[in-house]
């Protein structure tokens, strides 16, 4: 059997591809870890950025769906309490607040509105990640829904 090489599968490079609005305080650029872009055919979506401040404007990522299943995952980065989140964070999933002050995953099945991600709290650094599987680009991802709003203010004007 040939040896399979597996370096096509392996990101080292994130993608800087996901562009809020506008400047968010509090927060680094979203880094994409895998879409078709950086490894093809996955068709997988991976994205994560980190919390270091209040972020302002707060919130930022609003009421938005998707097309695709997702799964939010919010954690923290104290390795003597990695189940504290550094933070308190209100999430409306399907017009029902959810609290996450904990290192936690929330599932978001598609076609369910979702946001605004409102920050109550900010202790320490923090990391969000978002997976989509199924959606293999930003463009079919559109984390946080920015692309699908800069999209429909530009049919306005």
């Amino acid at each position: 059997m040939p040896k399979k090489d597996y370096n096509k599968y392996f990101v080292s490079k994130p993608a800087y591809e996901v562009i809020p609005e506008g400047e968010v305080k509090g927060r680094r650029p979203a880094m994409t870890l895998m879409s078709n872009n950086l490894v093809p055919k996955t068709n997988m979506y991976i994205e994560t950025g980190w919390v270091f401040g209040m972020p302002d404007p707060n919130p930022h990522i609003f009421e938005h769906t998707h097309d695709y299943d997702e799964i939010v995952i919010h954690m923290g980065t104290d390795p003597d309490n990695q189940e504290e989140l550094g933070g308190e964070i209100e999430f409306m999933v399907g017009g029902q607040p959810l609290k996450i002050n904990k290192t936690s995953a929330v599932y978001v099945p598609k076609g369910v509105p979702h946001g605004p991600l409102t920050w109550k709290k900010y202790n320490k650094p923090h990391l969000e990640l978002t997976i989509m599987i199924g959606a293999g680009s930003l463009a079919q991802a559109d984390p946080g829904g920015h692309e699908k709003s800069r999209k429909n203010k530009k049919e306005e004007k």
